[in-house]
């Protein structure tokens, strides 16, 4: 059999509160058009596919997952895509961490889910959609911090399965946490919608005026560097 693919590109994103992380996963999805520039992922500039096949081909798991009116069964697979293989849905779910919960439901996987996902915690909100992402087998996963709601054993649980899992995958991650995208293959800084910086971060720590480094001291003092 042929070799696999080598690891794709993990990049992290960081910036101060309102310096243009979300605006540039808004651009991503083209829910806003650029009017300069291109956005190129994977070779593809994402301007000239449709915006099925681009959003297709993209996951994303919000800082605020979206939660239907429905079932733990309907909102980890809204599209049915699993078929009547319950067992990709329970192997979803292990990897992110939420399978103990879910099995401790009265109904399981048809257990009930209020609208907006009242029903679960904030933090069972995000494992369920990095569930649903999972599920998706998508080339690009963009993470608006997953685990920013979740405790310390949780989220290196999940960077665990995200780093073996999205292996073959470019995996975007928009930090709140810097934490978790300092074993990222490169990170790129914003301020006031432009790049500051990029590079590995390695390179980024060692450079004495680094804005990079400046967030990560700031960020150890007690400092929040973005949200």
């Amino acid at each position: 059999p042929p070799p696999p693919p080598p690891p794709l590109p993990q990049l992290g994103i960081a910036g101060r509160t309102g310096c243009g992380k979300s605006t540039l996963m808004l651009a991503m999805y083209r829910l806003v058009e650029p009017c300069a520039g291109r956005i190129v992922l994977d070779g593809i500039d994402v301007a000239s596919i449709g915006l099925f096949d681009l959003r297709s081909r993209l996951a994303l798991v919000p800082q605020d997952p979206v939660i239907f009116t429905g079932t733990i069964r309907s909102n980890l697979d809204p599209f049915g895509t699993a078929g009547a293989d319950d067992q990709r849905l329970w192997d979803a779910l292990a990897q992110s961490g939420l399978e103990r919960a879910v099995r401790g439901m009265p109904a399981g996987l048809d257990s009930g889910v209020s609208e907006g996902g009242g029903s679960l915690s904030q933090g069972q909100r995000q494992l369920l959609a990095l569930a649903r992402a999972l599920l998706r087998h998508t080339r690009v996963l963009v993470l608006d911090e997953a685990t920013s709601n979740v405790d310390t054993a949780t989220d290196s649980m999940v960077q665990g399965t995200i780093a073996r899992a999205f292996a073959s995958c470019t995996v975007l991650t928009i930090a709140h946490r810097l934490h978790t995208i300092m074993r990222s293959d490169a990170i790129l800084v914003l301020d006031a919608g432009r790049v500051a910086e990029f590079g590995t971060p390695g390179d980024l720590m060692r450079q004495p005026g680094s804005a990079f480094r400046g967030l990560v001291t700031e960020t150890e003092q007690g400092g929040k560097v973005g949200a």
